[in-house]
């Protein structure tokens, strides 16, 4: 039975959303504040996690963060009444795989749900006929990348990464030679739009220099193109 976390102070959307998906036949618990869910997830494993921002205690951005530094995976679906760009972007800076803003339609959150947990396949589909990626996998100076399970083995440690991390890399990999702006990966990796701080991105950057570049301050692999954005460089 698919087991899912829902991570949200207000009790009657809890009950609701939870009475749904019991109808659908997950396995759900509840939590009703970041320290909560903590604890929670540190007694059990799920196979998602809906995780609303604005909470008592610990927001959802420190939730999401602790638990990344925690090497815990688990999928998240963040609720954000916070509508505007930048704070999408700080949710999946923090680890969180997809957002639906509040309020929403039921309808739509169990399609981003579902979409979520089957969030490999979804992201295989989007661009699976790429020559540049067989099989979904890619090496890149003695690393190899798994966008099957969102892996990256460096040859001394295999990091997971999240779908939005896995989505940036393989669009600079796929437009390779490139210089990608900032604002066409925001529109074509991420679909936001409007006044959006696109330094945001620059975030992601550094983590996956991190693990990709031998000197991740003077970077070979993911370079960075002043004054437009970055651009991808595999063969070094």
């Amino acid at each position: 039975m698919t087991k899912i976390l829902i991570v949200e102070d207000e009790k009657h959307l809890v009950e609701g959303l939870r009475f749904n998906l019991e109808a659908d036949g997950y396995d759900v618990a509840c939590a009703y504040d970041g320290d909560e869910a903590l604890d929670v997830l540190n007694e059990r494993s799920f196979d998602a996690i809906v995780l609303d921002v604005m909470m008592p205690k610990k927001n959802g951005f420190e939730v999401a963060e602790a638990l990344r530094a925690e090497r815990n995976y688990t999928p998240i679906l963040m609720l954000t009444a916070l509508g505007n760009s930048e704070d999408v972007l700080k949710g999946f800076a923090a680890g969180a795989d997809d957002y639906l803003p509040k309020p929403f339609d039921l309808a739509v959150f169990q399609a981003r749900l579902n979409g979520l947990l089957r969030r490999r396949e979804w992201f295989m589909r989007e661009r699976g006929s790429d020559e540049t990626i067989v099989d979904g996998i890619v090496k890149i100076d003695g690393k190899t990348i798994d966008f099957n399970n969102l892996e990256l083995n460096t040859g001394t440690a295999v990091v997971q990464l999240t779908l939005m991390e896995a989505k940036l890399l393989r669009y600079l990999i796929e437009h390779e030679g490139t210089a990608v702006s900032r604002k066409t990966i925001l529109e074509d990796v991420w679909e936001l739009h409007g006044d959006t701080d696109t330094r945001a991105i620059d975030n992601f950057i550094v983590r996956l220099r991190r693990h990709l570049e031998v000197e991740p301050n003077n970077p070979r692999i993911l370079q960075t193109v002043r004054g437009v954005g970055y651009r991808f460089v595999g063969d070094t």
